[in-house]
């Protein structure tokens, strides 16, 4: 990066915080300040729920998946549109004429006070640690290619974050994450026009498409059922679904980002756009990483994209080998660039059988390029045991570092930070309103003045906020957290929405069964991540959300009965 690019990181991110800043000037009071004096219309909704659910990772890591395994990721979200579709119709009415602050209020109206507390203190613990992952996430990644210092690149994100949020509220959140999303998707079309143009002439934007589905990256729909298969069409349309009514129905992150609706219809527009915009908007984030893969069939790529990785490797005793390695990638890597070319001449010529021929050649060039990687990888383990040894997501920052024009490479720096900061925003909004509304003045001050409470949710926002910091500072002493983003809210999702679906929908069910339902549930999703994280089980992470939601309504519906019939035989008892 050179000073243009700075200027143009550092004038983007500053006007978009400044102007959201200035917007949200005239929130004051609670109401203002938690829900926007109901004012935000329905594009704005849509914006704001995008913007927050598409963190800085979805932009670094997302294309670096499409790169390692294809399209198959947009699979993850074909059950949005439904859980869109049913939040309308059920969950925004009600919320809207209980005119709640946060989505827990509606618990304690439907059950009891600790039904309430244990919902929201489930949602404060999976979205504190999600707040400091989104953080950090995006700045190893930022650090490890800029060489920037990892806790300043973390400060940086954090205190402009904490400051346009504590300042300005729920409409300063909503407003600066409008225009992160038209920055957002500005830095993708310029990588995906760049991309084209930067294809051999003998390839172009057609050719492109033809060597990423000869070489697997193009199929977007697995119609296999496979449990241990983390995205697949029954995984998306099923257990994604029951993600998704959780996230959008019950994590006050996004719940706080529609309350803020000017009426009812303004909020199912807003969310109902998003809902059917997303599944086209992640497919075209993956299609830049597919093209990027096509980019670095005919542009030689390191064999291993993690740079800081790879310079320890030449400072090792085992640099002599990992030279052998590069040498011998190098050569597969020309030898499967002319094989595809000739592939992409054939198909012109109309010459199938050739064509075949060729495209199996290339796949099995490819394969040997990646056991080459691998051995690469597993070299530079030898040499750093906490080496990420996944560097796919190191993939699209190196492509726009290197091959972007200067100024370019600012815009899309501007997009990584853009969207970490939108994510963050309204996660740190939506902890500090469920502390203050859920405990603080629940529990602890009820009769106060609307300064008193607006005056503590700015504190607790801001508690927040130096919480996640730290907890992202103190990330760095972990491994593998670049995933852990994608794996935690489906820990905590499936027994929040089972509360929500025993208060909907099975209406006999009382307070004390659904309160000893959720905490068995919950237990129950623990041991079964811990199994899968230490190997004795294959269960694919989406499933997590439905066993624990089912779980908590079959297991509330029988606590219920078992305390009604001992109720039944102590009446019976004191009648003899």
């Amino acid at each position: 990066m050179n000073a243009l690019d700075f200027f143009v990181l550092i004038g983007t991110m500053l006007s978009i915080i400044i102007y959201g800043t200035w917007k949200a000037r005239g929130s004051k009071g609670l109401d203002g300040y938690l829900l926007g004096n109901n004012t935000m219309k329905w594009g704005t909704i849509a914006l704001s729920v995008m913007a927050t659910q598409a963190s800085a990772i979805t932009f670094l890591s997302t294309p670096g998946q499409a790169f390692e395994d294809g399209m198959g990721f947009v699979q993850f979200y074909f059950g949005m549109p439904i859980a869109m579709i049913i939040i309308a119709v059920v969950v925004v009415p009600l919320y809207h004429r209980l005119k709640v602050y946060t989505a827990y209020e509606f618990l304690e109206r439907r059950f009891d006070l600790k039904s309430r507390v244990l919902a929201a203190f489930l949602f404060l613990v999976s979205r504190g640690l999600a707040a400091g992952i989104t953080i950090y996430a995006p700045a190893i990644i930022l650090t490890t290619i800029m060489k920037w210092d990892l806790n300043i690149t973390i400060l940086i994100i954090g205190v402009l974050v904490i400051i346009y949020t504590v300042s300005g509220g729920t409409k300063a959140v909503a407003e600066t994450q409008k225009h992160q999303m038209f920055v957002i998707m500005a830095g993708m079309v310029v990588a995906f026009v760049v991309l084209v143009m930067s294809m051999p002439a003998e390839v172009q934007f057609g050719g492109a498409v033809t060597v990423a589905d000869q070489l697997g990256k193009m199929q977007a729909i697995d119609w296999h059922f496979d449990p241990s298969s983390r995205y697949n069409i029954w995984s998306g349309l099923t257990a994604a679904l029951f993600l998704f009514l959780a996230y959008f129905g019950t994590d006050q992150s996004q719940v706080q980002r529609y309350l803020s609706g000017k009426n009812i219809q303004e909020i199912r527009v807003g969310l109902l756009f998003n809902g059917f915009m997303k599944i086209p908007m992640q497919y075209s984030i993956l299609f830049v990483g597919v093209l990027v893969f096509v980019f670095y069939q005919f542009t030689a790529p390191p064999i291993f994209f993690n740079p800081v990785g790879l310079e320890k490797g030449y400072q090792s005793k085992y640099e002599a080998e990992l030279r052998l390695l590069e040498e011998e990638h190098k050569s597969v890597f020309e030898q499967k660039k002319k094989t595809l070319l000739t592939m992409l001449s054939a198909k012109k010529q109309g010459d199938k059988q050739q064509f075949e021929r060729l495209a199996t050649a290339a796949r099995a060039l490819d394969q040997r390029q990646k056991d080459l990687e691998s051995r690469a990888a597993g070299l530079l383990k030898k040499i750093d045991p906490d080496l990420y040894e996944k560097d796919a997501d190191y993939v699209f920052i190196t492509f726009v570092l290197n091959y972007l024009p200067h100024g370019l490479i600012g815009l899309l720096m501007a997009v990584i930070f853009a969207a970490a900061m939108s994510s963050t925003s309204s996660e740190l909004n939506a902890l500090g309103s469920t502390t203050v509304v859920d405990f603080y003045k629940r529990l602890i001050t009820r009769e106060a003045s609307d300064s008193h409470y607006l005056f503590m949710s700015r504190l607790f926002t801001v508690f927040w906020g130096l919480l996640a910091l730290l907890f992202a500072i103190f990330a760095s002493q972990l491994d593998n957290l670049i995933q852990a983003v994608n794996i935690l809210g489906s820990v905590f999702y499936g027994p929040i929405l089972g509360i929500f679906l025993v208060a909907f929908g099975v209406r006999f069910v009382k307070a004390h069964a659904v309160f000893a339902a959720t905490l068995v549930s919950e237990l129950v999703i623990l041991i079964l991540y811990f199994k899968t994280r230490s190997g004795t089980l294959e269960l694919g992470y989406l499933w997590f959300n439905p066993i624990g939601a089912l779980l908590v309504v079959l297991l509330g519906i029988l606590f219920q009965l078992f305390m009604k019939s001992k109720e039944v035989s102590k009446s019976e008892n004191g009648n003899i």
